[in-house]
């Protein structure tokens, strides 16, 4: 529980004990007496306690899904920006270490703290393995932002899903940078 947390249910325990300590006092206190006024007032202290809670289910019930992430359109054709030299880490599961097979490859791209969506093409008839150095033609979803930060030799590692299934470095600016 983080610090916030703990002080906010530290105020709705001290407001509900306070309202529940003016309704004794409350009951307890003669009719139309000062006594009697200040604990009905002290008894409505829990009041913005239960319009937090439903503003709060309100604003979730209310609250958009976070957009889809961008991604590459399907019609739209490969258009190399970069060469990179990658060698891909073995498969956790034995099963999955196959070759690499033809056709586009998706990942992120890590620099630092940096993640950069890019892909890659394995030409028809080709193929290779894991732990294999392989240079490709890379593509990135926001090239604007991820080249100016990969100059040549730039190291750099590949993710997919959470996990990193690869590292690299970058050969070759794209052409007229």
């Amino acid at each position: 529980m983080t610090t916030i947390q703990s002080r906010r249910r530290l105020i709705v325990i001290l407001l509900l004990c306070t309202a529940a300590i003016a309704a004794l006092v409350r009951h307890r206190a003669a009719p139309g007496s000062t006594v009697h006024d200040v604990s009905t007032v002290m008894m409505l202290l829990w009041l913005p306690v239960i319009g937090s809670i439903i503003g709060w289910g309100y604003g979730k019930l209310l609250r958009k899904p976070p957009p889809a992430p961008e991604g590459f359109a399907a019609d739209q054709a490969f258009q190399p920006q970069a060469l990179v030299e990658f060698t891909l880490r073995p498969a956790s599961i034995p099963a999955e270490d196959g070759p690499v097979k033809a056709g586009e490859h998706r990942c992120v791209l890590v620099v630092g703290n940096q993640g950069f969506q890019m892909r890659w093409l394995m030409p028809q008839g080709e193929t290779f393995r894991r732990g294999e150095k392989r240079a490709a033609a890379v593509e990135f979803l926001a090239p604007h932002k991820a080249l100016p930060l990969l100059p040549p030799g730039t190291p750099f590692r590949m993710m997919v899903g959470d996990a990193f299934v690869g590292d690299g470095r970058v050969l070759q600016p794209p052409p007229g940078a």
